[in-house]
């Protein structure tokens, strides 16, 4: 009897650590037409500390770690509604036109959130600009609460990819 308690209780734990680790990763993916070419919009992109230049939604930006368009480099976004977003630049690839980067803390409701930003020709004076994450909601328990679910975490991670490339857009005249 003792046995089969035994190996109850072990079934139990290790269900229950599965859930924990079951938290799905989550994708979003936005991309925009600008009409401007992609060198031109990667110079407005490209900088990791001046995400304030082009994204409504960010008051300022300061580099409180490392150097400026280097990797490893941390920045501190607060935004415009309040709040802060601390960020670390894991790659910069200018040939390529992209940088990866990933949240370190910050009042968004994801966790382990990695993020690429590209730029890519189209056509005659025309480029895309791609906005791409992989994470997981912050809240990663078994039921977490409506507000700190999955697409509250997808819809959040979605409006601030596309409220930045809608800027993009009007900022080169699209």
């Amino acid at each position: 009897m003792l046995r089969i308690q035994t190996i109850l209780g072990a079934m139990l734990a290790a269900g229950a650590s599965l859930a924990y680790a079951a938290a799905p990763v989550l994708h979003v993916t936005k991309s925009a037409t600008v009409n401007a070419p992609a060198a031109k919009v990667w110079d407005a992109v490209k900088d990791f500390n001046s995400l304030n230049t082009w994204h409504p939604a960010v008051a300022s930006s300061q580099i409180v770690e490392g150097a400026n368009n280097k990797v490893g480099a941390v920045r501190l976004l607060t935004l415009k509604g309040g709040g802060t977003i601390k960020e670390k630049l894991l790659g910069l690839n200018p040939a390529a036109h992209s940088f990866k980067y990933s949240i370190l803390e910050g009042v968004l409701p994801v966790s382990d959130y990695t993020s690429t930003v590209s730029v890519k020709a189209k056509g005659a004076g025309k480029s895309v600009v791609t906005w791409s994450g992989d994470f997981k909601r912050k809240n990663t328990g078994d039921h977490p609460a409506a507000n700190e679910d999955d697409k509250t975490a997808t819809d959040t991670i979605g409006g601030v990819y596309q409220g930045g490339l809608d800027n993009l857009t009007k900022m080169f005249g699209s």
